[in-house]
């Protein structure tokens, strides 16, 4: 028996709340919503970000013309800086909202790959530092480092996109769709 076929749409908030536990309680989402550490995080992510693609412009183009080292090495630290400090606001904010420093249930797993992140920049300064790497050997320690922070900040734009849908369930509406898919 041939049945037509109907396009695959994405759930909708209420059907993906139902799947899922929230990832704020109420009390979480107000100390969220009345937290400066929100707007802080909110401004230093997109900074951080500009801050990362302007650097990886510039890794990269020493690793396939030679020129640029002081420039690239320079971005490096900036951006090593730039997610040092992210990260200490971020685990305040962590606290201010979840009750701890880090590792909440509701952002475990974005806190585990943040690690990670953090420890192959940390890697960078130290082989700058020390001289433990030759200078292209840097440049791909910074372009791992990179992929990683890549990855993660991916992780944190879909928990954003999560408590988007939360709180539009929690409203009793649902996010526009465009095409049959949650916007």
């Amino acid at each position: 028996m041939n049945r037509p076929k109907r396009p695959l749409q994405a759930p909708s908030a209420a059907v993906t709340r139902q799947l899922r536990s929230p990832l704020y309680t109420p009390s979480q989402r107000e100390r969220r919503d009345g937290s400066v550490w929100t707007l802080v995080q909110g401004i230093l992510a997109p900074v951080q970000f500009l801050v990362f693609l302007v650097s990886a412009v510039l890794v990269l183009r020493y690793l396939f013309t030679g020129e640029g080292l002081t420039a690239a090495t320079l971005s490096v630290v900036v951006k090593t800086l730039v997610l040092y400090t992210i990260m200490i606001t971020g685990c305040i904010w962590e606290k201010v909202v979840f009750d701890q420093w880090l590792f909440a249930k509701a952002f475990f797993w974005e806190d585990v790959f943040s690690m990670l992140v953090l420890a192959l920049h940390t890697a960078y300064l130290v082989a700058l530092v020390t001289g433990a790497l030759t200078s292209r050997e840097l440049m791909m320690l910074a372009l791992a480092a990179y992929v990683t922070y890549a990855i993660n900040a991916a992780q944190f734009i879909w928990k954003l996109r999560m408590a988007r849908l939360d709180d539009a369930a929690r409203r009793g509406g649902t996010l526009a769709t465009a095409g049959g898919v949650a916007a």
